[in-house]
């Protein structure tokens, strides 16, 4: 099935504040920075693939390896990503239509840390902006059909461009919300 990028939803803070209240109280032992809203779903306004993307800070990511099978436990999927970062889904289907929410365990002040709150921030601030990426999002899911990777890196110089214009290199890895 094709990317499927939806009109914002009003629902989707609700959403995040429900999947927050859960992880404070599973990831209390890791827990250092809080747990952010993060990505498209995060920036009112703004068209997103309808999945709430989230990201917590732990004191330190090798400990906070311990939190994985408790995750899974609460129906999430640990998949890698960055070595800085530990990254789940939610539900564990592969399919990206089931999935619910996305979130990332990363230690504050880390570049994935530094990228996603910058770049959410740069376009919470800006509509122009905003909207501006909103129709680069919807271009690129139609051109991409089923392709996440590639309309995932066809993202990347815009987010580079946003970051680098608030001081922040993107670094290497996946992008992108």
């Amino acid at each position: 099935m094709p990317i499927e990028v939806r009109e914002y939803g009003i629902d989707w803070p609700r959403r995040f504040d429900v999947e927050r209240v859960e992880l404070e109280r599973l990831l209390a032992p890791w827990l250092s920075g809080g747990v952010h809203h993060i990505g498209s779903t995060a920036v009112p306004g703004l068209s997103a693939k309808p999945i709430i993307d989230m990201m917590a800070g732990v004191r330190d990511l090798t400990q906070a390896r311990a939190a994985v099978p408790l995750l899974e436990e609460h129906g999430y999927r640990h998949a890698p990503h960055r070595a800085t970062a530990l990254w789940f889904h939610k539900p564990e289907s592969d399919q990206l239509r089931e999935r619910t929410h996305h979130l990332h365990l990363t230690e504050p002040g880390s570049d994935l840390w530094r990228e996603r709150l910058t770049f959410r921030d740069a376009l919470r601030a800006d509509p122009a902006l905003r909207d501006e990426y909103q129709r680069l999002k919807l271009r690129l899911a139609d051109a991409h059909g089923e392709d996440v990777k590639a309309y995932t890196a066809d993202k990347r110089a815009f987010v580079s461009r946003v970051l680098a214009a608030h001081g922040v290199t993107l670094g290497s890895g996946r992008s992108g919300s």
